[in-house]
This record gives C-alpha cells, sequence and structure tokens, in this order.
C-alpha cells in the first residue's frame, strides 16, 4: 500500500467517526448540541392554550340574535279568510282585493273577510301593502279546483301584467280531505294595484285562508321607527307534528335564551422524547509509515 493510500484511508477513517454523510440516509451532524436532555422545557410550550366563545342554548330555534330594524308581526293578526259564494245560478268570476280599481262583483257573488271587511281591506292595502306567503283553499265542491286563480297587477297607466296559479298542482290522491289544498309555496303581493281573480261555479262556497309574510305599517313612523314588518312565526300548518318542529320556544317576558359562556381544553400532548444515540468510534487503525528512502 502507498503512502497515499494509507494516508487516504486514515482521512476517510476520522470522517467515519465524526460524520456519516455516506450513509444512505443522509442525517444531520453527530455532534453535540448541548440542549440533550432538556427537550421537555422546550417542546409543548403552546400546546395548551384556552378557546372561549359565546352560545345561546337552543340557539337554532332563533333567527333574530342580529341587530334588526324590522318591526314583528303578530301571530294572531297575520291571517285573512276570505268566503266566496255564488248564488246568481251561473258560473261567474269573483275579485278579491284590487283596491284601486274597486271592481264589483257580479249579481250574486259575494267576497267577504271573516276579520274584518273586503272593502276595509282593500283600503289597507293601497296605504299598507302586505305580502302573502301560504294558502289553503277549501271549496264545498272538489270540482272547483279546475278553475285557475289569476293574480293581476294593473297600473294606473294601463298595463297589466297576469300570473296564472293551477290549484290542482297542490292536490293528491293522499288527501283525506279532496276539497281542502294546503299549498305553502303561494305567494302573492297585495298592493292596491294587484287583484285576485277566481271563475267560481254556481252554488259553490270557496274559503281562502292567506297567511301574512310581510307588510309596511305607516303608523311606525309616527313611532320613528321602519315600517316594513315581518312575521318571524313559521306558517300553521295543522299537522301537529310538523307543527311542534317547526314552532319557535317562547322566551319568558321577552327575553332572550340564557347565555353561556363555553371553555374548551385541548389536551396537552408530549411528543415522545428521542434520544440520539451517538454510534461508537471505529476502531482506530494502526498503521506504520515507512519513510522511503531517498535516491
Amino acid at each position: 500500500m502507498s503512502y497515499e493510500d494509507e494516508l487516504m484511508r486514515y482521512e476517510e477513517s476520522a470522517e467515519d467517526q465524526y460524520d456519516d454523510y455516506d450513509n444512505e440516509i443522509y442525517d444531520e451532524d453527530d455532534f453535540d448540541t448541548g440542549f440533550e436532555g432538556m427537550e421537555d422545557e422546550y417542546v409543548g410550550y403552546d400546546d395548551e392554550y384556552d378557546e372561549e366563545f359565546d352560545l345561546y342554548d337552543d340557539e337554532e330555534d332563533y333567527d333574530d340574535y342580529t341587530s334588526s330594524s324590522l318591526g314583528k308581526i303578530d301571530p294572531n293578526d297575520r291571517t285573512l279568510t276570505v268566503v266566496v259564494k255564488n248564488a246568481s245560478g251561473a258560473s261567474a268570476e269573483a275579485v278579491i282585493f284590487g283596491g284601486n280599481a274597486e271592481k264589483a262583483q257580479p249579481a250574486g257573488v259575494t267576497v267577504d273577510i271573516e276579520e274584518s271587511s273586503h272593502k276595509e281591506v282593500r283600503e289597507e292595502s293601497k296605504s299598507n301593502p302586505f305580502k302573502i306567503a301560504g294558502m289553503k283553499y277549501s271549496v264545498s265542491n272538489a270540482l272547483q279546483f279546475d278553475n285557475v286563480l289569476r293574480i293581476d297587477r294593473r297600473t294606473a297607466s294601463g298595463s297589466k301584467t297576469t300570473r296564472v296559479y293551477q290549484p290542482r298542482n297542490a292536490t293528491s290522491p293522499q288527501n283525506f280531505t279532496q276539497t281542502l289544498i294546503d299549498d305553502d309555496n303561494f305567494e302573492m303581493d297585495v298592493t292596491g294595484q294587484d287583484s285576485l281573480n277566481v271563475v267560481v261555479e254556481d252554488g259553490v262556497t270557496a274559503v281562502f285562508t292567506f297567511t301574512i309574510k310581510a307588510r309596511a305599517n305607516l303608523g311606525n313612523l309616527l313611532k320613528g321607527s321602519n315600517v316594513a314588518e315581518l312575521s318571524r312565526a313559521p306558517r300553521t300548518t295543522g299537522l301537529p307534528q310538523l307543527d311542534l318542529i317547526r314552532r319557535r320556544r317562547p322566551t319568558a317576558y321577552g327575553m332572550r335564551p340564557r347565555r353561556r359562556r363555553v371553555r374548551r381544553y385541548r389536551p396537552r400532548v408530549t411528543p415522545p422524547r428521542v434520544r440520539t444515540v451517538r454510534p461508537k468510534p471505529a476502531k482506530r487503525v494502526t498503521t506504520k509509515l515507512v519513510r522511503r528512502k531517498k535516491r
């Protein structure tokens, strides 16, 4: 073995003793850092913390936590019951609402409002318009459902818009009462320009039960409040199981539900202690260096 080869072998042995760069998996140097044995003092300092936030009991049952200027419609003051009777001896078209035009009913046809009067509703719709969402429609003869409802909007300039509602879309063979439909998707804006027209067969009595979803109350201006009022209680369907699920729980004396504070703790997880063991230094190879003689 030559002198250069022997010296190279010595250098490689020294590198293997203090480094492991030649291993298959690259790793850091094996030199001591001075922090061995103190890992617990530096690991997990942010593993435990307090997370505080506010919750309301049964908060999904309420939808008016955010401050709003909209007024609230009393659940007992949002129903209109319209009774239409035809005793004319032939089919005739009845006009419901239509406060601006105030079209007269055909002879033998009467339109009454159980809560007040048709004239009063017409007058109120001019200054305090409202929106209907949901309708129950009962008739004395199921064939009355074949006649469509026409929702007209007529302006003073003469334009007219008509939308058609088909009651048969809400009928089903599964209904126990074939002379009653309940359509929660029915909607109509009632202003002085709007009217509901329906052809009533001879001798038929039709009863409409409308639910008011929103309305304008100009009297709120005297109090400096918003004129818009909204009904927050769900519409009554008549099915006890469904109404109990959808109902909003009443609050005591109008107070909001009790506020509670929830504090969650994140458990502290101590990572396993990893101890690095330095491999034993390789046995030093003893070599005999032979000095070459000069020629």
